[in-house]
């Protein structure tokens, strides 16, 4: 008997791991088509004829006829080295980022890699004779491979399938998250939702544990209402991710299929360019050294092969205590034959300064989650990628956390499966089934605008649980503006300059008016598919302007880590920075208002006062300037705050009785019941 679909008239939505090395597409809470008599509730991996479940990440196109439809999968890594120059892997890693973040890797990817628009990294499709031939993104090799799991899903259920949630790296940010809805729009998907790789990882972990209670009883999640904290340690093909989450257990649903009720990350910290390809570029050099022969200096199908001999010997040391190498190459106008034994001490040699960067991570998102967690232990550190296969990250992570990793689900498979039930939960909505759980992400960066005087106000703080919205409100610092410039910025440092721009927009046409006297509220919104919406609204015209913001390129795990480490190397100095700027915009702006005041209605001051007031404005136009100049050469350490502080609230008080003529005479000067 085939379980019926929860709603008829909508489209299943599956769930894809769009990975580095390989993909999977897994459906839940949907019958298929290929296993009559299955339960439309399992989460299952969705496979070809032949019952494969992994897609290899790699595309071969064809350059002599390029209307051709490309080969996807396990024909392109076949043929990978007769095509070298048109065979694409590990596009995941170029995907939103610039051509200088895809620097490092030039060497060790079997293809060319080039400046495309706006500096984004495409790649150069070459002949085997190393003729160039037309250059296409990343997002365009992602989106045959989606397009290749979606075909696979169609068939698999009998139905046209149009919908996914789709997982990326925890660290990925805007511009990386938005590169993946691009590949699947190319590819005919609807993204329904992006999820975190760690969190889809959970869910499918919660499902698992819940199954696993009505046996042994490991892992299971506990009584409804339950709390636990687990930790997901996500080493796959290119990046790494780690998250801390709460689990709150939740009851049974309608189908009596038990699963846990909320899924919250309370921290979150990785690297976007960390995994296995990283261990395959370091047994490349390990191979070619005693040669003399380097990566840079092979042909596209020379170190694809090298390439390729790396992986190999990877996978099989993780079962062997040493494996031989042997592989020939064309290098130098001859052929070179390399032979060598590598044992699995000296493959834990090469992975260990790799395996140390990742529990950096994990130290960091430990910190980062300790005051959430309010005393939790950790109950469970899930392994998800393939890299967790090498027994030394088993037993590194089982070391750093004292904890046995929870290897009861496929570190391969883990992260599509917790998608599908992410697709399944999403069906039940619409079906008006009620929802069965809940995903909390966080923001792994802060958000905000850049304001007078060059500060970074922040608006969505790190670490900030999605979906989520924060506004403020804004004014203008010249008379008779018409135009906002609205700048948003990604970081954690005070000052503009320091942060990364995410994007420029402009609201147009508002009325002129006196400077400070616009209402600028701006909101940004973040949803549960990571999109930041930014709307901002002049109060008093009406004005209103609403972007989604679509950034060019990402950010280089360098970059994040250079942006958190100096947040807190130069915490004081920003603060002094950012509060010296704060200043600065809102002495003109009173001196600006006083100043129009006074040359109205100073003559009606007694002398006392008008000598203090005059004093107190000399005094704070004294400070504008130097702030002004420490500004400029960014010394604004050398600038005494609190002291100018005192002088603008000096200027405060010295401008009362000005301020109570200036209305003593508006008043006179209104027509009687006006």
């Amino acid at each position: 008997m085939t379980a019926t679909p929860p709603n008829s008239a909508a489209s299943p939505i599956v769930g894809i791991d769009l990975g580095t090395t390989n993909s999977l597409v897994a459906i839940a809470g949907w019958p298929v088509a290929s296993h009559a008599g299955a339960a439309a509730q399992s989460p299952r991996v969705l496979t070809d004829a032949a019952g494969t479940m992994l897609v290899p990440s790699t595309v071969r196109f064809d350059l002599d006829d390029p209307s051709a439809a490309p080969i996807v999968g396990v024909l392109a890594v076949a043929g990978a080295a007769a095509h070298a120059g048109t065979t694409i892997s590990s596009a995941k890693r170029l995907m939103g980022r610039s051509f200088a973040d895809a620097a490092p890797d030039l060497a060790y990817l079997p293809y060319h890699v080039v400046a495309g628009p706006g500096n984004t990294a495409r790649i150069a499709l070459r002949t085997a004779n190393g003729e160039s031939g037309r250059s296409i993104s990343p997002q365009e090799v992602a989106a045959h491979v989606l397009h290749a799991l979606r075909m696979r899903a169609s068939e698999a259920l009998g139905c046209a399938v149009t919908r996914a949630v789709i997982t990326v790296p925890a660290y990925f940010d805007e511009a990386q998250r938005q590169a993946t809805r691009d590949a699947a729009r190319l590819a005919g998907l609807d993204a329904v939702r992006v999820v975190a790789e760690p969190t889809a990882a959970a869910l499918a972990y919660g499902l698992g544990a819940h199954n696993a209670a009505a046996g042994a009883g490991a892992g299971a999640t506990g009584t409804a209402g339950s709390e636990r904290a687990v930790v997901v340690y996500d080493f796959g093909g290119g990046t790494f991710d780690v998250s801390v989450l709460r689990i709150v257990a939740g009851g049974s649903d309608d189908s009596s299929n038990a699963i846990a009720d909320a899924f919250q990350v309370l921290a979150t910290d990785g690297d976007t360019h960390l995994g296995g390809d990283d261990i395959d570029h370091a047994l490349c050099e390990l191979l070619l050294a005693p040669s003399g022969l380097s990566m840079a200096a092979l042909t596209d199908q020379a170190r694809r092969m090298v390439r390729d001999a790396a992986e190999q010997a990877k996978i099989r040391l993780s079962a062997s205590e040493q494996t031989e190498v042997r592989v020939e190459i064309a290098a130098g106008g001859e052929v070179r034959t390399i032979v060598r034994t590598i044992t699995r001490g000296e493959f834990e040699e090469l992975v260990a300064p790799l395996l140390a960067r990742t529990l950096t991570s994990c130290k960091r998102a430990m910190a980062d989650a300790q005051r959430d967690l309010a005393g939790l232990a950790i109950s469970a550190v899930v392994l998800v990628g393939g890299s967790t296969r090498i027994p030394l990250v088993r037993r590194e992570v089982e070391a750093h956390f004292g904890i046995v990793p929870y290897t009861a689900l496929d570190p391969d498979l883990v992260v599509a499966l917790g998608a599908a039930v992410q697709g399944a939960i999403m069906m039940r909505q619409e079906a008006g089934l009620g929802r069965s759980a809940v995903l909390l992400d966080v923001v792994p960066l802060s958000l905000g605008l850049e304001t007078t005087g060059g500060a970074m106000a922040k608006l969505v703080l790190r670490g900030s649980t999605v979906p989520c919205r924060a506004s403020e409100m804004f004014s203008t610092s010249v008379d008779g503006q018409t135009s906002i410039t609205l700048t948003v910025l990604q970081g954690e440092r005070e000052m503009a300059a320091d942060c990364r721009t995410l994007g420029t927009f402009y609201l147009r046409g508002i009325p002129p008016m006196p400077a400070g006297i616009p209402q600028l509220r701006v909101e940004f919104a973040i949803d549960t598919g990571g999109i930041l919406s930014v709307t901002a609204l002049e109060q008093r015209s009406g004005k209103r302007l609403a972007v989604q913001i679509v950034p060019n390129h990402g950010l280089t795990q360098q970059e994040v880590e250079r942006i958190e480490q100096e947040s807190f190397t130069h915490a004081r100095s920003d603060m002094q920075r950012h509060r010296v700027a704060d200043l600065l915009a809102n002495s003109k702006l009173d001196l600006h208002w006083i100043g129009r005041q006074h040359t109205k209605h100073a003559d009606k001051l007694d002398a006392a006062s008008r000598a203090g007031l005059d004093l107190a404005i000399a005094e704070l136009k004294r400070f504008v300037e130097l702030a002004t100049t420490a500004s400029r050469g960014e010394h604004t350490s050398m600038l005494d705050a609190n002291a100018m502080q005192r002088a603008k609230e000096e200027l405060d008080r010295a401008s009362m009785r000005l301020h109570e003529i200036a209305i003593a005479e508006s008043i006179k000067g209104m027509k009687p019941g006006a």
